[in-house]
């Protein structure tokens, strides 16, 4: 009796093995009845961390080199949501369209004193996003609970008088999403609007391009004529006018950008010209947060978003007026234009 061996078979054979293999151990953990979305999503009202102990009850001991560079940037991108509803499907698209690795990715939220299920909305995305092939789902999805008891009316969000306690619970949000979620590994935090309707796919590697501490690009509003119509005039340069009248105000009175009751004089984002290049930069030193991407180190050094007047501002502006203060550069992009819903 004899044989022959068909090498080129096996071969095929094994490859198909192995391949099967690395997709059971991959995919099982996926369909198991035991797989919950608290694997995908993890919601929580408060941020906690624990050091373990070794079997023989030793306590672990880890060590990181914060100042060797990483390889990949990772980005965390963080959004406080209120009644977000409305506009959580295009957020997710726009982010998911995106030309930045998703792995790269990570998310998180601070959902507080919504009326709406906005929460059950990011459970519905987060287990469509995170249940698709690796290399399209981001690298976690983070969602945290926190009301500030602070209930506006749509009619009076925008009112002048409403502004420095709004903005202040703003930025109560902000700091408590921020420290919730930081964690050592990210390069970069961005803080998108979640009614944000049209941006660049190529826009954090563009941003990150600019090589600056804190960057935004110019935010307009989305209308439907199509016109020129400012939105975020947040971003802003002082003039000579301004910082007059700064000098005759009291401590803690609040200066607010785009309110006929009291004209500040400076110099908005929205007001320069848009035809230099998506390259070109100018100093600000006020920003909003429609789309900004903060290196994360500033963050990590101490700036974050004062819910106290700072320099006669609060929230995203008296945080740019901090990290200038700590000599991190504040640069917009006149000429690269994003688009924001128009809300009322």
């Amino acid at each position: 009796m004899s044989f022959s061996l068909n090498t080129k078979g096996n071969k095929k054979l094994v490859i198909f093995a192995v391949i099967f293999v690395i997709a059971f151990f991959y995919f099982i953990p996926t369909l198991s009845p035991h797989h919950s979305l608290s694997e995908k999503l993890s919601v929580s009202s408060s941020y906690q961390s624990s050091s373990g102990s070794g079997k023989d009850g030793a306590s672990q001991f880890s060590f990181k080199n914060l100042n060797e560079p990483q390889d990949q940037a990772k980005i965390l991108v963080l959004t406080p949501l209120k009644d977000a509803v409305p506009y959580l499907d295009r957020y997710f698209e726009l982010l998911d369209q995106t030309t930045y690795p998703n792995h790269l990715i990570s998310l998180a939220f601070l959902v507080s004193d919504t009326t709406d299920n906005t929460i059950e909305e990011l459970h519905r995305h987060a287990d469509e996003l995170q249940s698709r092939f690796w290399w399209r789902r981001f690298s976690d999805i983070q969602v945290f609970h926190k009301d500030f008891k602070f209930d506006l009316p749509n009619d009076q969000r925008h009112k002048y008088e409403m502004q420095p306690l709004r903005r202040s619970v703003m930025a109560r949000s902000r700091n408590y999403l921020l420290s919730s979620a930081l964690r050592d590994e990210f390069q970069y935090v961005a803080w998108v609007d979640v009614d944000v309707v049209k941006y660049p796919a190529t826009i954090f590697e563009d941003l990150i391009a600019a090589d600056e501490d804190v960057i935004v690009p110019n935010c307009l509003l989305d209308r439907e004529d199509g016109a020129f119509f400012a939105y975020d005039r947040n971003n802003w340069q002082e003039t000579d006018r301004s910082m007059e009248i700064q000098k005759g105000l009291d401590d803690d009175f609040v200066l607010l950008e785009g309110y006929y009751e009291f004209p500040t004089h400076r110099y908005l984002m929205v007001d320069m010209p848009t035809h230099l290049g998506k390259d070109y930069k100018v100093p600000l030193d006020g920003v909003g947060a429609t789309f900004t991407l903060v290196k994360a180190n500033v963050h990590r050094e101490g700036a974050n978003f004062p819910a106290y007047p700072f320099h006669h501002q609060v929230e995203t502006e008296g945080f740019a007026k901090m990290a200038k203060a700590m000599g991190f550069s504040v640069v917009g992009l006149p000429s690269y234009l994003i688009y924001h819903i128009e809300n009322h």
